[in-house]
């Protein structure tokens, strides 16, 4: 199947039991705005480099709320279809997307209390690590400090290098979100306290 396909999967049914007005993670998105997005993302070329491009981030935001304003069983079959033939996310599905659904299905899970991990899953988590480790390097390249994230059987990557490093520890799946700016994580701080209160305050915003 692939991480991608799955976790759009899921994330379609979850979309489909708590509605477009949901909370997210991606606070002040509501679940439609974060459909909106996966949609534009994928079938809107010329409105997707606004996502990261803040002088293009008003021609984003008007498609992004058209797309949010569709009905909702409209807007939710647009991201089960996923990227038409055309979009270049088509062939690049699992490269492309494996990471990005996975997080945004997270930001749906985790937005309300009760949550919990999903448990380690290795296939999927051997594709997640692959991502980890640039992810991180991008949010922690203003840390005072050195960081390194660490999964449970040892193996590291070193996001940051520097004094007084922090190692997070973590399952991969919990480094990955917490590396994409996320708090609702189960992740261990481990270093001098100091540091590790460096870390957290971070500004992690991409």
């Amino acid at each position: 199947m692939g991480v991608a396909r799955d976790e759009r999967r899921l994330l379609v049914e979850l979309l489909g039991e708590v509605g477009p007005d949901a909370p997210t993670l991606c606070d002040p998105w509501r679940t439609r705005d974060l459909a909106a997005h996966l949609v534009l993302r994928e079938r809107r070329l010329d409105a997707a480099p606004g996502i990261m491009l803040k002088p293009l981030a008003g021609h984003t935001r008007r498609v992004q709320d058209a797309y949010a304003a569709k009905p909702w069983a409209e807007l939710v079959d647009l991201v089960r279809q996923g990227p038409p033939r055309w979009s270049p996310f088509g062939p690049l599905d699992e490269p492309a997307n494996a990471m990005e659904y996975f997080v945004h299905h997270e930001d749906v899970r985790r937005a309300v209390d009760g949550w919990s991990p999903r448990s380690p899953e290795p296939a999927r988590d051997a594709v997640l690590w692959r991502h980890v480790g640039r992810v991180a390097r991008r949010t922690y390249r203003r840390s005072p400090v050195g960081v390194i994230l660490r999964r449970p059987d040892g193996d590291a990557v070193t996001a940051k290098s520097g004094p007084n490093p922090v190692v997070l520890n973590g399952q991969v799946a919990e480094l990955l979100l917490v590396a994409s700016g996320r708090d609702r994580v189960q992740v261990d701080f481990d270093g001098d306290p100091d540091a590790v209160r460096a870390v957290k305050t971070l500004d992690r915003s991409m």
